[in-house]
């Protein structure tokens, strides 16, 4: 974690806050953040949001375009209100102002990923199914119906293993699943809890693929990262294995991803991040039906959204402003001051 002394001051700060979902937690952040000046801003227009942030100190923010960035000429700090700042316009700000993330979602999204399996492993959405549609199928009526897994019984497979992984990867071992990973450092310490059964590097991808049971996805998007499960790399799947995507959709190829589901040479998917904004039109953000396939389970990028997440977040952020304003150094730094 990277550290910097913030600048002592001697009035209130101004703060204004963008983000909308933060500002739902108003109540906390205006008790626990100090006598500053606090303008909710979520729902002004541009043009309003634009004049305050010319005399802000602080913009607490999802996303900062590059016109509100430069026009926020006495900004010192950006506090992001999530782990992912690609939406600041980081080059637009004066070279003075800090920026800083928060995090926090990594267990609801663990929980999330462990609940997407069982659906899946357990033919949940196909039971719900036909049971409403009055078919009554069990091991009992059919032979066709297959018998559930356990988890103990079970491979997962981490892409990825940082804080999101790592959680993942407590609750499935505690589960009693196996677990094993890839990462960019295959030979960093490991936290003491975690007993993998192995950590490779990213040139073990196959490995990983050809001997998971579930394969979960938790790699940042960058350069390297996109599209790095391809058509090649699901046709090393088990037809068995099931694909989970908390990362981001680009990671995934969407159109080799839907020909290996619609073709059943996958067992199903879990897709929580997709690969474009939620327009009108086009919901969910893809090129193809996953919502038509039934071995698919879907939903709306919101497997991090535990009020926890944000009662953390909240708290994390009215520290950093507290600090900031006693001159205190920051946590969470994601860009210096020069």
């Amino acid at each position: 974690m990277t550290i910097q002394e913030g600048t002592a001051v001697e009035r209130p700060l101004n703060i204004v806050v963008t983000d909308p979902i933060i500002s739902r937690f108003e109540t906390q952040l205006k008790h626990d953040g100090g006598a500053h000046h606090w303008q909710m801003a979520a729902a002004w227009d541009a043009d309003r949001q634009g004049k305050a942030l010319a005399d802000a100190d602080v913009v607490v923010c999802s996303a900062l375009p590059a016109e509100q960035a430069s026009a926020a000429s006495r900004l010192q700090l950006v506090h992001v209100t999530g782990a992912g700042f690609d939406k600041i316009a980081v080059g637009s700000l004066a070279p003075s102002v800090i920026v800083a993330n928060t995090f926090h979602h990594a267990r609801p999204i663990a929980e999330h990923v462990l609940m997407v399996t069982l659906m899946l492993s357990r033919r949940v959405l196909t039971a719900d199914r036909e049971l409403r549609a009055g078919n009554w199928q069990t091991i009992a009526t059919s032979a066709d119906v297959p018998f559930h897994p356990t988890l103990d019984s079970m491979v997962l497979g981490l892409v990825g293993l940082g804080s999101i992984g790592t959680e993942v990867a407590r609750l499935a071992q505690a589960m009693g699943m196996t677990v094993q990973a890839i990462r960019n450092n295959s030979a960093a310490i490991l936290p003491e809890d975690l007993h993998p059964a192995w950590v490779g590097g990213h040139d073990e991808l196959p490995k990983l693929l050809e001997t998971s049971d579930v394969v979960v996805v938790t790699v940042p998007l960058d350069a390297a990262t996109h599209g790095l499960i391809g058509a090649a790399e699901i046709a090393r799947m088990k037809s068995s294995a099931v694909l989970i995507n908390v990362a981001r959709g680009p990671v995934v190829d969407q159109a080799a991803l839907y020909d290996a589901l619609a073709g059943n040479r996958i067992a199903g998917a879990g897709i929580d991040v997709w690969w474009g904004p939620p327009e009108k039109g086009n919901v969910p953000p893809s090129d193809f039906a996953f919502e038509a396939l039934p071995n698919v389970v879907v939903t709306p990028h919101y497997s991090g959204h535990a009020r926890v997440t944000f009662e953390r977040r909240a708290a994390d952020i009215v520290a950093n402003i507290g600090n900031l304003a006693a001159g205190r150094p920051l946590f969470n730094i994601v860009r210096a001051a020069d």
